[in-house]
């Protein structure tokens, strides 16, 4: 089988795999076109593929799928799943404006089992050639807008989304021998990038779990049990990840003190912060630095 990238008529204007570190990536990967009409040949992929239509008018689009041709317009927001296994191809009649979001079933099937405690039927995703879905398109959308503004903590806000899309990707459309988890209809991707945001604004400072789940309009303790459920952590354990991560980026300016960087990513001293360090990345501040030197 194909990777569904390898196919690209044209070259997209963004690509995850060039902005995020491998570990960022493993979840899925996302393009974005603006392209002119083209055509993509019809072949039998090895990952999921779902495409998101951007563009505010409707546009032709012709797609083959294992056999059937279908000729339909595209709208804005619509979304298409098309599986693993499945023959596919396109053509596009006017100028594309879509982000593809990819997934190795074998990293949907890892993420099922190991952070949802879900395990999938053989065939993963329902075969989905057309349908209208706001609040998946809304979180590919984030994912799009983190990689576009890299602001900082860029990588570990995309991270989190792509959590989020693969948890509401599988609610809706995931084939699975075991109930999903519901990820509660007032927690939506809208309410995420606000804590996302939060945190990323204030990650250098004090940060009780009562002001993250204020942002998100939740208690406490709801936010604390849908976060953890949903991301695998707890919204302690993420801030943490969240201020190693911030720090990894400041090592790279050697003639930056450690104890500065300690108190500008929350940490009480430098001796926290290098057990910290030490205990998330398996090695000390100094030996990453002297590492990526």
């Amino acid at each position: 089988m194909s990777r569904y990238q390898d196919i690209y008529p044209s070259d997209p204007l963004i690509r995850s795999g060039d902005i995020v570190r491998p570990r960022a990536a493993d979840i899925l990967g996302l393009e974005y076109f603006e392209a002119e009409p083209a055509t993509m040949p019809t072949l039998v992929f090895d990952e999921h593929h779902i495409l998101f239509n951007l563009r505010d008018e409707p546009q032709r689009v012709e797609n083959w799928r294992d056999g059937t041709h279908r000729d339909f317009k595209f709208r804005k927001n619509e979304v298409v799943v098309t599986p693993a296994g499945v023959e596919s191809g396109w053509r596009w009649h006017g100028t594309s404006k879509c982000i593809v979001v990819t997934i190795l079933p074998a990293a949907l099937d890892r993420f099922s089992k190991q952070e949802l405690g879900l395990l999938l039927g053989d065939a993963q995703l329902h075969d989905k050639p057309q349908f209208e879905d706001a609040d998946l398109t809304g979180a590919a959308v984030m994912l799009l807008d983190a990689l576009r503004d890299r602001r900082p903590g860029y990588e570990v806000m995309y991270e989190s989304l792509a959590r989020v899309f693969v948890v509401k990707l599988l609610q809706s459309y995931g084939l699975e021998r075991a109930a999903v988890r519901e990820f509660g209809s007032g927690f939506t991707a809208a309410h995420y990038k606000r804590v996302l945001d939060f945190l990323a604004d204030n990650f250098g400072k004090p940060i009780s779990v009562e002001q993250i789940a204020r942002e998100a309009g939740m208690s406490a303790a709801h936010f604390s049990r849908l976060f953890k459920e949903t991301i695998g952590e707890t919204p302690h354990q993420f801030l943490t990840g969240f201020r190693i991560e911030r720090a990894r980026e400041m090592l790279a300016d050697r003639e930056r003190p450690m104890i500065d960087i300690a108190l500008a990513c929350g940490f009480a001293d430098q001796p926290h912060f290098s057990r910290t360090f030490s205990r998330l990345t398996g090695q000390s501040p100094l030996e990453f630095r002297n590492t990526e030197a």
